[in-house]
């Protein structure tokens, strides 16, 4: 992660900025045709008081604009954030794709990210409990190539037929437009048990995964097994791994709610000032490569989207790495007008038959044409690759180019016969010649059918922690619901993948496990399918554990881009402030200080420092660790005050790292913590290296005990 910016995209956004005022300054205001505007305020009237006339060109030109600003929004993703960057290969791995940006390792191919949550409206929170996007255009030399994944590697269908069902599902009831952005309710439940395929992306979105810290500390997936086809034309399996450099953390549930009512713009805003900041979040891209002719050997279907590959049965080879260092010039312009398609791969790359990804083939592009306006939408700066571009299509909404030449047709002679056809050894795309022998036939494979295994072995895998929040999740979204028989349903099901999770989710909801339920378990089948033959058999372990899904075993080696509250009133410790601030600003993180009210503080040596927040506009769940620098003075002001004494309790309620140095620690004895200060991440009067390698480790989750017991 670096912590100094790279000078070069900043300078040329300054020199661009610069040029832009110049142009407006030399200009000035301007109609879009270029008339220029003396009064922008009043329209033209019949006299000062009188009615305003229709042949006000100015006025209507500007309020049809703003009439029709809105574009429809995404059905899912809505809620979005993005950032520039590029991406550079470690190392050619020219023996599986001849895709030049997985051959050239001197090349810097630019990307733009965007970040989502599935569920909600545009205007939805950062904090929902639901999947994120995480899709990646790369504008590589040979076209545009778009990996349009999630943060979890699995989905919650098998086939894009059900994609409209789940979405129904999770969205707003339609009779009474609620929940927003939420699957605690009948709807989603009521599907998700009769449509037991969604089992393993739906424990995931039970786990932390589902509410991550940022995110610059999430894994994206490429979900889909896709193809990799060398310059010989052989083709391998291949899965895409995005590894974030800052280790994969989340929050808890508690703090998610808080967070929204805080701040619901925190991931965004996360994002954002990382990258102004110059602390460029960083990810490394991985692949799982399976040889074609060992496709049969697992115990699951590579072409099913809702299995992953464990890593200990193919590990991850790590290849390049990506870094995002610009923030957008404009919203609407770049993040919300990107437009990402599956389909849009270059030579070196090809799909499989999974039935979800060749649907996902159609739905984008569809999509687009719908929010976009028409089937120019590459054209958009944004969505242009740094090629050229030739052909024979032409016109269209929003054709926003001017084609030359007689000829928009091929075969011709008029134009030379061009745009001609690039050759393979030029570079033009051939799909992969795989042989096809089978009936037309509407069904779905049986090697489909296991939906309680790799379930199970995710929350296996999980640490101790981690389960507890699965059951709190699980409780709290069944709790939601209104109907008991769906209630009952889903926990006769998730005694399926785990009969004690279960039990602990029944105990939360007052209710009995059922012995069984009366109708089938999985009706995501056609209407005349055998449902015996289609429903999921007992689980199977096929491997004990695979530690990479626990976050437990995550990286926790640095707190770059850590907030940590700092906490003041007049009269605080500079020595102890200093130490610790040159402490931590060293290993990267942000120091905030937060004082009673906003402006200046004055430390004890008559020193004025900028508050960052005053403490009736913050929350400490924006935070992630707490110093308290002491002095007299300032301890006794801060003692007077019941918001500091909250900010503190909620800081160790959520497990956060604490430190406070000599009359700091009267601080804390206000506190819940007063019988807990031996907790190893609460630094009293410690050297600033023990608090930075708490705060590394994230949370100290041992302390869940103790904060049960704690009187809320």
């Amino acid at each position: 992660m670096n912590q100094k910016k790279n000078s070069n995209p900043e300078t040329k956004k300054t020199e661009d900025l610069k040029a832009y005022q110049k142009g407006i300054k030399d200009t000035g205001m301007t109609t879009n045709q270029g008339l220029k505007v003396n009064d922008t305020n009043n329209s033209l009237k019949a006299g000062e008081r009188g009615s305003t006339l229709l042949e006000d060109f100015l006025l209507r030109e500007k309020i049809t604009s703003f009439d029709h600003e809105r574009i429809p929004e995404r059905i899912v993703h809505a809620r979005g954030s993005g950032a520039h960057g590029y991406f550079e290969l470690y190392e050619s791995i020219e023996q599986y794709s001849k895709a030049g940006i997985f051959n050239d390792t001197s090349r810097k191919t630019p990307v733009f990210v965007r970040f989502s949550t599935v569920a909600g409206s545009k205007g939805s929170t950062d904090l929902a409990r639901d999947v994120r996007g995480f899709a990646v255009k790369f504008y590589t030399d040979e076209g545009t190539w778009d990996l349009v994944g999630n943060n979890m590697p699995v989905f919650f269908i098998q086939d894009a037929m059900k994609f409209p069902d789940l979405i129904h599902s999770v969205k707003p009831e339609p009779h009474r437009e609620i929940p927003q952005a939420a699957s605690a309710h009948d709807t989603f439940y009521d599907f998700v048990s009769h449509a037991t395929e969604t089992l393993h992306n739906h424990i995931w979105v039970m786990s932390d995964r589902g509410i991550p810290r940022s995110f610059r500390m999430m894994e994206g997936f490429g979900i889909h097994t896709f193809r990799l086809i060398n310059k010989e034309g052989k083709s391998h399996f291949v899965k895409f791994h995005w590894k974030p450099k800052l280790g994969v953390h989340s929050v808890l549930w508690d703090e998610a709610v808080k967070i929204s009512g805080a701040d619901s713009d925190f991931h965004r805003r996360d994002l954002w000032d990382a990258i102004e900041a110059g602390q460029y979040p960083e990810w490394e891209l991985g692949i799982q490569v399976v040889p074609e002719e060992d496709e049969f050997k697992f115990e699951f279907d590579l072409l099913d989207p809702t299995k992953l590959i464990p890593e200990e049965l193919v590990p991850v080879q790590i290849i390049g790495k990506m870094t995002l260092n610009r923030n957008p010039e404009n919203f609407f312009a770049e993040t919300e007008q990107v437009a990402f398609l599956p389909g849009h791969i270059v030579p070196g790359i090809d799909f499989t038959n999974d039935p979800l990804l060749q649907g996902r083939l159609f739905s984008y592009r569809d999509t687009q044409l719908s929010r976009l306006g028409g089937p120019n939408f590459h054209q958009i700066p944004i969505n242009r690759p740094v090629v050229p571009t030739h052909n024979n299509q032409r016109d269209g909404m929003m054709q926003t180019e001017i084609p030359k030449g007689q000829t928009a047709y091929f075969p011709n002679s008029i134009s030379g016969g061009c745009p001609h056809l690039a050759k393979m050894a030029e570079g033009g795309f051939t799909s992969y010649e795989e042989r096809i022998d089978a009936k037309k036939i509407r069904t779905r494979s049986e090697s489909f059918n296991d939906h309680f295994s790799q379930p199970a072995l995710f929350y296996r895998s999980l640490s101790k922690w981690e389960q507890q929040h699965v059951v709190d999740a699980y409780t709290f979204e069944l709790g939601k619901c209104q109907q008991q028989p769906i209630q009952e349903r889903m926990l006769w099901i998730i005694a399926q993948i785990d009969k004690e999770l279960a039990q602990k989710v029944a105990a939360g909801l007052g209710l009995e496990i059922p012995k069984s339920v009366e109708q089938p378990v999985n009706q995501a089948i056609g209407a005349d399918a055998d449902v015996e033959k289609h429903q999921p058999p007992k689980k199977k372990n096929y491997l004990d554990a695979s530690p990479r899904l626990s976050q437990a075993n995550t990286k926790f080696d640095s707190i770059v881009s850590r907030k940590v509250a700092v906490l003041v009133a007049d009269g605080f410790s500079m020595e102890n402030f200093k130490k610790m601030n040159d402490a931590l600003t060293t290993e990267g993180a942000m120091v905030k200080i937060v004082a009673p009210h906003g402006g200046k503080v004055m430390c004890d040596e008559n020193m004025e420092h900028k508050v960052d927040a005053a403490i009736l506009t913050t929350e400490s769940v924006l935070y992630d660790a707490v110093y308290i620098p002491g002095g007299t003075k300032s301890i006794d002001k801060l003692k007077t005050e019941a918001k500091f004494i909250k900010f503190i309790n909620e800081a160790f309620m959520h497990c956060k790292a604490i430190a406070a140095d000599n009359e700091g620690e009267d601080l804390l004895d206000a506190t819940y913590m007063v019988s807990c200060k031996k907790d190893k991440a609460v630094c009293i009067n410690q050297k600033a290296q023990v608090f930075i390698d708490a705060i590394a480790q994230h949370r100290n989750w041992e302390r869940m005990d103790e904060v049960k017991k704690i009187p809320v």
